[in-house]
């Protein structure tokens, strides 16, 4: 019997969705796409995801997994033959850490710096690229993360490749920089080069003005 495999997702600028999305099409496994409508979720996410009400939600033969880098280990382990995660123990291990960085601290301090305001954001930017330098040595002078392919935390540092650079364009502050960053620079370009990576990817400039609607609704709340 085929298997039952459909994503519930975000519309096309959830970078989280993105991220399964990616994995999926790496792995070669065929897939239905679900786009949800988050002003109006649907019973089946509702279901699917009682606790957090969330995209992206993997479905595998009725059975559902939430949360982004959890479901990216879950395909890692159930469709092994093209794995994302490094096979060496410690490798993973250290994948594992540097993706909750990127979700759990990079992404918010990033933000702080974005959208703090002028007297504030002096100090939030000195956060935000002591952050940023601490991704840039891990990456050392790798390709990519993984070594000298797209891996696990690749797909989870997609907000890096993508949402920086479309926030610098919209909010003309300078983070991720080819003078302080040219490890991540390189990796940037690398990375959104691939060629799943460029199909699943939201263009910049559909996205530059996508985030301009979302900050003038929010400073407008302000």
């Amino acid at each position: 019997m085929a298997e039952e495999v459909k994503l519930f997702g975000g519309m096309w600028a959830s970078l989280y969705s993105r991220r399964i999305e990616i994995a999926l099409k790496m792995t070669g496994v065929q897939f239905e796409f679900i786009e949800e409508d988050l002003q109006n979720k649907s019973p089946l996410l509702l279901q699917y995801n009682s606790i957090h009400k969330k995209v992206p939600v993997l479905l595998h033969n009725g059975m559902p997994i939430a949360e982004s880098l959890i479901i990216l280990e879950y395909i890692n382990e159930t469709w092994p033959d093209n794995p994302i995660l490094p096979r060496d123990p410690y490798d993973r291990a250290m994948a594992r850490f540097w993706a909750r960085f990127i979700d759990e601290k990079l992404i918010w301090v990033s933000w702080d710096a974005y959208r703090s305001k002028e007297e504030d954001q002096g100090k939030a930017i000195e956060e935000a690229c002591k952050q940023l330098k601490a991704l840039e040595n891990e990456l050392k002078e790798k390709e990519f993360f993984g070594g000298d392919t797209v891996g696990y935390l690749d797909i989870a540092a997609i907000m890096v490749a993508s949402w920086f650079g479309v926030m610098q364009e919209v909010m003309k502050v300078e983070l991720l920089t080819e003078e302080n960053f040219p490890n991540l620079c390189q990796w940037v370009e690398k990375f959104v080069d691939c060629p799943i990576v460029k199909e699943c990817l939201p263009h910049k400039e559909k996205m530059v003005e996508f985030i301009r609607v979302l900050l003038k609704d929010f400073l407008a709340s302000r």
